[in-house]
């Protein structure tokens, strides 16, 4: 599976607003003149009607300022929440194309979370870092050659402690991305974690493991309550240091500015005294000179906990086991006139980094034949069920269902006439109706009725067309949630016409009882249709057509009933 690196997609308009952002603060500069030469002209003398004209000015250019910055930051967010939206839609369809048998695959409650939660990171990032940036690289540069003319001393002095700040700052953060990096990590894992234990808590509680858990959980929150202090530790120490060294560069500046107007230095002017309305805009200016930095100080963790929820989300999308046909385009193919045959030929796979499952694998099956596939645990059985179903890319070989070649053009259009049953179903948080449509369309009432009913559920109070299930489908017993899967593979029959059922162990961990009625139901849903079954029931395996036993050799042992 091929995906597009993640990027944030550049745009001219919030580049530009982002300029805009970065240019206002320069505004601050004639806004700096005006006050200065109003201070100069009332000590002086002039009358008080002299600093009229400044005062309006600098009201004008603060409002254009505020103006600016306002439009900039909407611009940006706007831009920024588009970016977000454009991320998630990018990973959600990563995450879909990826297969659901693949085993890299990200936990779904770290997914959640990192979609989400923090994801939600990336937005001040846009919005504030990189406009700061902007104001780092623009405004120290131009207030140094604005001042450079006036006094070398002063110039001097703000080039000498404006690099000691970036430099103390690259140091801390360097530490703050990891550490902001290991931090939502450690909160990703904590959400899978409590998902699953949520998911399993009356398993929890029936193996009294419920106080065992709540210890874990409460281990893993100390852990990432340890990890978020040390991203604020950071932060806060990034905000020292640039406070320590602007607070320096100030005082320095201010304290030669008042010794040259005091008379006592006679230096560094380029041989004339500064005067006091020059004295007052210099010093007007060294805040300014260190603001963006300050402001870049502000965001530094912003900038950290971004760049680890992007990579966080470059994670997700990161290359996996590609679902078959996922970005292909589907082919529509002829309307089936008979229960397909199965046709394997070198049949060739293997999990990442383990030994070969499958090695010069043939299987034929009839169409219309139902076959149980009998092995130890690990052998292959579901994995071969998924190949079949087009879950899996095979790494070699031929799969021909209904003298179709499989293929990512021809998977979908397979899949359709499929109906598969694992040996855990999911119940999701919605009706037992809507558990047994998923989504169907086609698929009213009468359908779900006479599916529960074929599934010996009808009589289950629980298990009703119109009762909310929630995630897990706790009030169900293991049984009825395979019954009710089973009630799933009956609507597939009957609005989509599968003829190819693909059932993995659908009689383990239930009583004798169960079982039969579960086999029972299975066999009257198969009947003209073709089905493999992966189960280690003898009884089950018995009932059906022909056995195919997968030994650790991979080597098939075909034995038929008499």
């Amino acid at each position: 599976m091929s995906n597009t690196p993640l990027s944030l997609p550049q745009f001219d308009l919030p580049r530009f607003a982002s300029l805009v952002q970065g240019a206002a603060a320069l505004l601050w500069l004639p806004q700096a003149a005006l006050l200065a030469w109003a201070i100069d002209s009332m000590v002086r003398g002039a009358a008080g009607q002299a600093a009229l004209a400044p005062a309006a000015g600098v009201l004008l250019l603060g409002l254009l300022r505020a103006g600016a910055e306002a439009w900039g930051a909407r611009v940006m967010y706007a831009a920024a929440r588009g970016h977000l939206s454009a991320l998630r839609a990018q990973v959600a369809l990563s995450l879909a194309q990826r297969s659901p048998m693949d085993r890299q695959r990200a936990q779904s409650g770290q997914a959640a979370s990192v979609m989400a939660e923090q994801a939600e990171a990336i937005v001040p990032y846009l919005v504030r870092y990189k406009p700061t940036r902007w104001k780092v690289m623009l405004v120290p540069l131009v207030i140094l050659a604005v001042v450079l003319p006036f006094s070398w001393v002063a110039a001097l002095i703000l080039l000498i402690a404006a690099p000691l700040i970036p430099l103390f700052m690259a140091l801390v953060g360097l530490g703050a991305q990891a550490a902001s990096r290991a931090q939502m990590v450690e909160m990703g894992s904590m959400n899978a974690f409590l998902l699953d234990r949520l998911r399993g808590l009356a398993t929890l509680r029936a193996l009294d493991a419920v106080d065992a858990t709540a210890s874990r959980l409460d281990e893993t929150a100390q852990s990432l309550r340890r990890r978020t202090m040390v991203v604020l530790r950071i932060a806060f120490l990034s905000s020292a240091v640039l406070e320590l060294f602007s607070a320096l560069g100030v005082a320095m500046v201010a304290a030669y500015i008042g010794f040259s107007l005091l008379g006592t230095f006679h230096f560094g002017s380029w041989g004339h005294v500064l005067t006091l309305g020059q004295g007052m805009f210099i010093l007007l200016l060294a805040p300014a000179f260190f603001e963006p930095l300050r402001e870049l100080a502000a965001v530094w963790h912003d900038k950290a906990a971004g760049e680890a929820a992007l990579a966080g989300l470059h994670d997700l999308a990161a290359e996996g086991l590609a679902l078959p046909g996922a970005t292909a385009v589907a082919v529509a193919l002829a309307a089936p006139s008979a229960p397909p045959s199965i046709e394997i030929r070198q049949l060739q796979f293997a999990q990442l980094g383990e030994a070969p499952l499958f090695s010069q694998f043939d299987l034929q099956v009839r169409g219309g034949e139902h076959v149980a596939l009998l092995g130890a645990s690990g052998a292959g059985k579901t994995t071969l069920l998924s190949l079949l179903a087009g879950l899996l890319p095979a790494d070699g070989g031929e799969i021909r269902i209904g003298g179709v070649l499989m293929s990512d053009t021809s998977v979908a259009a397979l899949r359709q006439r499929m109906a598969w049953m694992g040996q855990r179903p999911h119940v999701f948080a919605a009706s037992v109706s809507q558990n047994v449509t998923l989504g169907r369309a086609d698929a009213d009432v009468a359908n779900v009725t006479a599916a529960l009913h074929l599934a010996d559920l009808s009589a289950v109070a629980q298990a009703r067309p119109s009762v909310m299930l929630s995630d897990g489908g706790h009030g169900l017993s293991g049984g009825e949630a395979v019954r009710l899967a089973l009630a799933r593979v009956t609507v597939a029959v009957q609005t989509a016409h599968a003829d190819l059922l693909l059932v993995d162990e659908p009689t383990a961990h239930l009583d004798s009882e169960t079982a039969s009625r579960v086999t029972d139901a299975l066999l009257a849903l198969a009947k003209g249709k073709t089905m493999l079954v992966a189960t280690h029931d003898p009884v089950l395996a018995s009932r059906l057509h022909r056995s195919i036993a997968i030994g650790p050799e991979l080597e098939m042992m075909e034995a038929r009933r008499a």
